[in-house]
């Protein structure tokens, strides 16, 4: 037999014909019987469940040469014209590509004349919500009192874009997601139609894979089925489409369960290799603890989600997480996912994202057991140690930065000026700071940092104009200091600020704020949040009162005389008091 293509083959040509949409189906047939059908219809709903196969069938339906009739007989001359797209009273308009007001114009003057082929005139305007504001205008007439042999449909996947004039002068059909025991009985039935074995679970993936669309389901199906020898398996179809397994995400929760850090990574890298791609990836893994969450909190779930094949399975290890760990899981992966769109190597990210999710666990205490695994986890002995260890690192780092980490003999015989705490990124190690953070700190009210702050929409409309992909990671930014000829400039998304600090995108920024300072300029970057830290560390310091002597009379200076240089150095004359 001749290979057609699936949808062609199967797609719907009398309204029993459709999938999940029977109240739709109902309520047209009774309009139809009844000959009460209206001039004008809005099919809206997903893609591929059925919108513009719905329209063409209820043109062939009012124009059957043995009706108007519930269901079109598909025998005679106007079903079998109106199937083949061969009767010019029956047009089916894409309005993505006639969406201007010129074309709306012309279909105005057409819908005068009488129809010459069938009994109804009948347009079918596909993707509706395309058309321009101007078109839309133009149609509204036309929709509100149309001739009494034109019928016009509008089907559209997004129906918040047209006007409200419109929607209200159409009888409104909303098509829902066909549901995964509806697309698998169909597959079924077209896999023993055309000869074809298939395996249940298969199918069932591929239904999954549809999002309850039936079209994109045909298609699939027909992809794989032209590369087997006529039998259709669970593990071709996740070859062939790049999915993975419930299963392997199992394996891969159990081992964040149990911080099995080398076995995660081993089996990303397998994914990578298997050309799996890390943002589906990541989405797959967010929606398994997503249903996770849901069968853990929600009786009877599997029913909430057409993910779930293997209730039971999920059920065990969702009983191996508490609800906190998995609202914290699901948070984490949505965040990085996020951030992943604009990330170089996704892969990395990946990586980065599970590693994190490795810590929760042991953070919330959760039971490391999951079904018949003999891994153990770390005891709590020696979880507790090292946070111990952790701590006494922390108070160390502490006393170390209050001290200014000032070294050398004469460092206790002269007073010592409290230091900025720097701060600590939440890893638990030392951020990634700028060299002399007390001096911009110090040097934030600056007049000149005032100038630059001023020009600083200007400085960005400039690097727009200059670049416009340098702006875009730009614009995150905020200047918050100025110390000679270096701008410091806060970001508060690390990936905007490690995007921003390589050396092409640099060259553009420090050329335009050269340009605005009339002087060479460097940039200098940090996150905004220890940009913050900085200055709450600064106003926190303890203020010690220094008795400063003034000058002796005859111009020398007494033995603190040095702290009164530094003193104004660094708070200005306006902020320093000297005291007899």
């Amino acid at each position: 037999m001749e290979h057609i293509a699936l949808y062609r083959a199967w797609r719907p040509q009398s309204f029993q014909d459709m999938v999940g949409q029977q109240h739709i189906i109902q309520t047209l047939q009774n309009a139809i019987r009844e000959q009460r059908t209206s001039h004008a219809y809005l099919f809206s709903g997903p893609r591929g469940t059925g919108k513009t196969s719905a329209a063409k069938i209820l043109a062939k339906a009012v124009n059957c040469e043995r009706g108007p009739a519930p269901e079109p007989c598909n025998e005679c001359e106007a079903c079998r014209r109106i199937t083949t797209g061969a009767v010019m009273d029956v047009q089916e308009i894409d309005a993505a590509s006639n969406r201007g007001v010129e074309e709306i114009r012309d279909l105005r003057e057409k819908v005068k004349y009488a129809p010459t082929e069938v009994r109804q005139k009948v347009y079918i305007i596909d993707e509706v919500h395309m058309l321009t504001t101007e078109a839309f205008n133009a149609l509204l007439k036309t929709l509100e009192e149309p001739p009494p042999h034109v019928m016009f449909i509008l089907a559209t996947t997004e129906p918040h874009r047209l006007p409200a004039t419109i929607i209200s002068r159409c009888q409104r059909f909303d098509f829902r997601r066909v549901s995964l025991e509806e697309q698998t009985a169909r597959l079924t039935l077209i896999c023993e139609q055309e000869g074809m074995e298939a395996d249940q679970d298969a199918l069932q993936y591929i239904a999954r894979l549809s999002d309850g669309g039936m079209r994109d389901a045909l298609s699939v199906l027909d992809q794989i089925s032209s590369f087997t020898d006529g039998r259709v398996t669970y593990q071709q179809v996740m070859d062939m489409t790049g999915g993975i397994a419930s299963e392997q995400f199992a394996k891969l929760a159990a081992s964040l369960l149990k911080g099995d850090v080398g076995h995660i990574l081993q089996m990303i890298e397998g994914f990578m290799h298997e050309g799996k791609s890390a943002d589906k990836c990541m989405e797959n893994l967010l929606y398994y603890f997503r249903d996770l969450l849901m069968i853990k909190m929600v009786p009877d779930a599997d029913k909430l989600t057409d993910r779930v094949l293997d209730p039971e399975s999920f059920r065990d290890m969702a009983e191996s997480f508490t609800k906190e760990q998995l609202f914290h899981m699901i948070d984490t992966l949505n965040r990085y996912q996020s951030e992943m769109k604009y990330a170089v190597q996704p892969q990395t990210l990946f990586e980065v994202a599970l590693l994190k999710l490795c810590s929760i666990p042991a953070q919330e205490g959760a039971s490391v057991s999951v079904g018949a695994s003999s891994h153990a986890a770390p005891a709590d002995g020696e979880i507790n140690r090292l946070k111990q260890q952790l701590a006494e690192l922390e108070k160390k780092l502490d006393r170390a930065l209050k001290s200014g980490l000032s070294g050398g003999e004469g460092a206790s015989s002269a007073p010592s000026r409290p230091a900025t705490r720097a701060p600590v990124s939440r890893g638990n190690s030392p951020a990634k700071l700028p060299a002399q953070l007390d001096q911009y700190v110090a040097r934030k009210g600056a007049p000149e940092f005032a100038e630059i702050s001023k020009k600083w929409s200007q400085i960005l409309q400039r690097v727009k104009e200059e670049r416009v992909t340098v702006h875009a990671w730009f614009v995150d930014g905020e200047p918050v200091s100025l110390l000679e000829d270096n701008v410091l400039v806060a970001f508060k998304n690390n990936i905007h600020r490690e995007t921003t600090e390589k050396q092409a995108n640099r060259e553009v920024i420090e050329r335009v704020l050269s340009e605005h300072l009339g002087r060479s300029a460097r940039l200098v970057t940090m996150m905004l949040k220890d940009w913050t830290g900085a200055m709450e560390g600064a106003s926190e310091a303890p203020k010690e009162d220094f008795k400063l002597e003034p000058e002796h009379e005859d111009g020398g200076s007494g033995n603190k005389q040095p702290w009164i240089d530094e003193a104004i150095q660094l708070f200005g004359e306006d902020l320093v008091v000297i005291k007899e």
